[in-house]
């Protein structure tokens, strides 16, 4: 099967029920896309297929009509997304561990809704578990990166 991830085509020669997480992974070597619970529960796995936020763990490859974007993909070191700038800016990672899975889901809702309010903001992200806490910087990240892309 052929898939298109990060901008990059990749042919692999999987199961067609093997999670994308797995492939993305274990197949194509990107480890920023992280497994945490396994049941898409807690967002760690996010990627985005044609711009949406999916839990890679649970969406098998057959599922995947699209290109796959990982956080590797979003921005670039001498590039980064207005989402990853305004996670630096605000000190919004601690551990890390779902970070990209966050950031992944942040970009998504500012795609689709580039002024959230604080609720929408929480609602959006609320299905991407954070251990240490840092949602209060999680959802002023989420603002400021509103506000850099808007600019742009």
């Amino acid at each position: 099967m052929q898939l298109i991830v990060d901008g990059k085509t990749h042919e692999v020669d999987v199961e067609d029920d093997m999670p994308l997480l797995w492939v993305l992974r274990d197949e194509l070597g990107i480890k920023g896309v992280k497994y945490g619970c396994g049941v898409a529960a807690c967002g760690a796995c996010t990627v985005h297929v044609d711009g949406v936020a999916v839990r890679s763990c649970q969406t098998v490859l057959s599922d995947v009509e699209g290109e796959i974007t990982t956080i590797e993909g979003l921005g670039q070191p001498e590039a980064l997304h207005a989402v990853q700038e305004a996670w630096i800016e605000h000190q919004v990672a601690q551990c890390g561990y779902c970070q990209s899975g966050q950031i992944m889901q942040a970009a998504s809702l500012l795609a689709e809704t580039p002024n959230p309010s604080d609720a929408e903001i929480d609602e959006a992200m609320s299905g991407n578990l954070c251990r240490c806490g840092t949602y209060p910087r999680i959802r002023a990240a989420v603002k400021t990166a509103a506000t850099k892309i808007q600019g742009a």
